[in-house]
């Protein structure tokens, strides 16, 4: 990949003036535990709260030495109920065996009506989690940052990759039955977490801080299911009030998995979005590492639906019409002036005519196009999640 280059970082850097100081005057954390899964907390700032049982223990694996045996062990380790692999460190297989463990309040009949759902809404759920949440992830300066300086920064595809398994895992048939893989995915990635924390306080490029806060993944969180979810009502995709429960449900399962404190886990979507409206404001914005990584990820979803076409054009306006203009600016997406204004007015009656609101003879012939786009950044992010399996770094990117 390339460097940041001068360019890149002056077309970024007004934007990033404009929006003021990122994380400087933020205001103080104000979600009441009350509308958690928890239904109580202590309240504290999540932006100070890391993870204090995985944290310490891979921060041990890697000064250890550990982590290249315990990434060979677990490679094989793929189902929920599958049992961990001899041989692993002892404080690591203590932890791995009380972190797989599903909490108290998760509901198995939530969870496979969720599995449904995602079925039955699978090409808008893909669409928005996988291409949707990965233009919001590039315009969330700490993840931008923290994505671009780590190792997974400097081979993007591989980055996808394993971002994506994630995903698929969550929106599989059977995520968290005994076949399924999500419990795997997830104690997988919250020991990656741990580990980037540990290892980007090490880069010359990192500020010093410590990244991946509560508030972090709560951030990221939100651009996945609370985002999909209000893109799906502003569509006006049908969806009962039992489906739309079992879908946050498997999301809260996934964050509690993934090790986010219950009292930061949103019980109802009513306290979702209130909280993703405190959350992402102060947490979003324009960088130049955010700038690159767009551009990299939008020019390997146009080389793989058509390459030397006019793909890149319309992969450019389907994500700007994903999420908005004002990400899309933050991301330097280009403005199609032919794409733009049909996809925004196509994707709609799309939507209508899969759902069987209107008929076939009023949705225009260019929607076609629009729709294998669309299949095709689905088909994307498929095909690179299962190119690879999640393991624990043990550097930040390359120099």
């Amino acid at each position: 990949m390339a460097e940041l280059s001068r360019r890149k970082i002056l077309i970024s850097g007004g934007a990033l003036g404009a929006l003021g100081a990122l994380g400087v005057a933020t205001p103080a954390w104000s979600w009441s535990p009350s509308g958690s899964i928890a239904g109580a907390g202590a309240g504290a700032d999540p932006r100070w709260v890391w993870d204090a049982e995985a944290d310490p223990l891979v921060a041990a694996l890697i000064d250890r030495g550990d982590v290249p045996l315990v990434n060979e062990l677990l490679w094989d380790w793929n189902r929920n109920d599958q049992p961990l692999p001899a041989g692993l460190p002892a404080d690591l297989r203590d932890f791995m065996e009380q972190a797989r463990q599903l909490p108290t309040w998760a509901d198995r009949v939530k969870l496979e009506r969720a599995a449904q759902f995602n079925k039955s809404r699978g090409i808008y759920l893909n669409l928005l989690n996988g291409v949707g949440g990965g233009m919001l992830s590039t315009a969330i300066p700490k993840e931008a940052r923290a994505v671009y300086y780590s190792k997974g920064g400097a081979d993007m595809e591989d980055r996808v990759a394993k971002t994506s398994i994630l995903g698929f895992a969550v929106g599989a048939l059977n995520a968290y039955r005994p076949d399924g893989d999500c419990v795997v995915q997830a104690v997988k990635t919250r020991l990656v977490h741990a580990a980037v924390r540990h290892l980007l306080q090490q880069s010359p490029h990192w500020d010093g801080t410590i990244p991946i806060s509560q508030e972090d993944m709560l951030v990221t969180w939100h651009t996945l299911p609370t985002f999909a979810m209000r893109r799906m009502r502003d569509w006006q995709v049908p969806m009962t009030t039992a489906d739309t429960d079992a879908y946050l449900h498997v999301w809260q399962v996934t964050a509690h998995m993934l090790g986010i404190r219950d009292e930061y886990i949103p019980a109802t979507w009513a306290a979702a979005n209130a909280q993703s409206d405190q959350v992402l404001p102060r947490n979003m914005g324009p960088t130049p590492e955010g700038v690159i990584l767009t551009d990299i990820l939008l020019g390997q979803l146009a080389e793989q639906t058509s390459p030397g076409s006019i793909s890149r054009p319309l992969v450019n306006a389907l994500a700007r019409y994903l999420v908005g203009d004002q990400v899309a600016d933050w991301d330097k997406i280009r403005r199609e002036p032919v794409w733009g204004p049909l996809i925004s007015t196509v994707w709609p009656l799309l939507v209508k005519f899969r759902e069987g609101l209107i008929p076939l003879p009023l949705v225009p012939e260019t929607a076609w196009v629009i729709d294998e786009a669309a299949r095709q950044y689905i088909l994307f992010y498929l095909t690179k999640g299962k190119e690879t399996k999640i393991v624990i770094p043990t550097m930040n990117r390359p120099e």
